[in-house]
């Protein structure tokens, strides 16, 4: 289909379609953005509290980042032989999907099913809540608002307020996007240098008593090591984000590789050097007791300056819901390409090459889970299922392997480290339901599976409501302004 034949061009004559706009430093800030959210500077204790010891810890965070360069790095092959946005979506359909008529392209459905309409938006909604709460905190302090229902509602307000303006930004231009993601990143890891430093001055001065402690309490048990080891994977995700976007990644073929070389192992640096500096400090029972470690740590060495912490943790939490948000439309704008979700979440504003109508789908699905009240145990029991996607992708490398072995791979990892990279994508998909046997595991596994029926009817069969399919085109591409983008 030519761009005359589909309306996808501008006034101008230029054709309509994503824009590659995002640079080798965007695509780094991209992924520090998804990575760094707010568990390091709130809830970093898990690793520590398995682990039992000091030592332990700090070799747990670090290994732990060594896994994630390994499964980026496969990411990176993934994104050079398939370069379409999506991430695992455009792996599993190239790769599963010719294999058989029904089965083949149902893992791809699944994956989006189960991202586009549950976990992304409920994950922005989660962020954005732990923006709103540090942003609005200090202000209740100053004006005691000791009322817990009323806070809780200040915090939901603001919260959708600021779920609206991200949700503006996506819309408005990639490139207002790449400034903001480029602006709060830049902030996020300035505000994560101000603790480490604040645990050098610490050593400076002497405070090593909790350091020396060395590996004394390491919990040699293979449950805690499993768990310790459990924990802090899940804190380094989202090292495979810029394959979400290739599409839009400059010189995708180098870049790729360059921007997850570059960020897993600055965020790896990171997490490690504020483990110590916290452990400065912060005894072991104290940083499990902590609610908010980083604030207590920067309430014992910042003194007036305190509240720089809090305003990082708003910061670095906007900064990440905006790029989960930013990622996952991408993800419905190719679905609908293949026809696996709405064919308007493809379509594109006709100036401002942005996937309007997938953004705000993603906006609204948001904003009913921040009304809904308390989702985090949601998101902790859907969000296994995000390694068994992982694991999944590594199938497709290899199947890819055979399947498209004469395409050029500018890049291409040792066979061991997708083998590898899938047993511990088993580890972290089983661990869980092991170690805590809990009902909803299976509930979530059954929401996920609910899709093959969708997909059955809707997809293989292809029985949907074309005329009431239709209208909601033309008045999408009224009120949108969009046209499909051309092939």
């Amino acid at each position: 289909m030519t761009a005359k034949e589909d309306g996808s061009t501008n006034g101008a004559g230029t054709s309509v379609g994503l824009k590659r706009e995002l640079g080798l430093f965007s695509a780094i800030n991209l992924i520090l953005a998804v990575m760094i959210g707010s568990g390091i500077f709130v809830s970093p204790a898990s690793a520590l509290r398995y682990s039992g010891s000091v030592g332990m810890c700090v070799i747990v965070w670090a290994v732990c980042g060594v896994v994630s360069l390994l499964g980026a790095l496969t990411f990176a092959e993934l994104g050079t032989v398939i370069p379409r946005s999506g991430a695992e979506y455009a792996y599993f359909m190239d790769s599963f999907g010719p294999l058989h008529k029904f089965w083949g392209p149902l893992p791809a459905f699944l994956y989006s099913w189960l991202m586009v309409v549950v976990i992304r938006p409920a994950e922005v909604a989660v962020i954005i809540l732990t923006f709103s709460e540090y942003l609005c905190q200090p202000v209740m302090d100053l004006l005691c608002m000791e009322d817990p229902e009323a806070s809780q509602t200040v915090i939901k307000y603001i919260a959708i307020v600021a779920l609206g303006l991200m949700t503006y930004i996506n819309v408005a231009s990639v490139k207002l996007y790449v400034i903001v993601q480029n602006v709060f990143g830049s902030f996020k890891v300035l505000a994560c240098l101000i603790v480490i430093c604040g645990g050098v001055y610490e050593l400076y001065m002497g405070h090593t008593e909790n350091l020396f402690r060395g590996f004394e309490g390491t919990s040699f048990k293979p449950k805690d090591i499993a768990l310790a080891f459990y924990s802090g994977l899940w804190a380094y995700d989202g090292w495979c984000t810029v394959t979400v976007v290739t599409e839009e990644i400059k010189k995708p073929e180098v870049n790729i590789l360059r921007s997850i070389a570059i960020s897993v192992p600055i965020v790896t640096l990171l997490y490690v050097f504020m483990n110590i500096a916290y452990m400065t400090v912060l005894s072991i029972p104290e940083m499990m007791e902590s609610k908010a470690v980083a604030v207590t740590f920067g309430e014992r060495v910042l003194g007036p300056f305190s509240f720089i912490i809090p305003l990082g943790v708003a910061l670095s939490t906007f900064g990440c819901a905006l790029s989960v948000q930013f990622g996952v439309t991408r993800l419905c704008y190719v679905a609908g390409q293949d026809g696996f979700m709405l064919k308007n979440f493809s379509y594109v504003h006709y100036k401002r090459h942005t996937p309007s109508p997938a953004v705000v789908f993603q906006g609204i699905v948001a904003f009913l889970f921040i009304i809904s009240g308390d989702i985090v145990q949601l998101i902790e029991f859907a969000s296994f299922l995000i390694w068994v996607s992982y694991g999944t992708a590594m199938v497709s490398l290899l199947i890819l392997r055979k399947t498209k072995a004469d395409i050029p791979r500018p890049y291409k990892v040792p066979l061991w480290i997708p083998i590898f990279i899938l047993l511990v994508a088993l580890y972290l998909s089983i661990t869980p339901i092991v170690t805590d046997p809990d009902p909803m595991y299976f509930f979530a596994l059954g929401f996920g599976l609910a899709g093959v029926p969708i997909y059955y009817w809707c997809i293989y069969k292809g029985r949907r409501p074309r005329k009431m399919m239709n209208k909601l085109t033309y008045w999408i591409q009224i009120l949108f302004e969009v046209v499909p983008p051309e092939d």
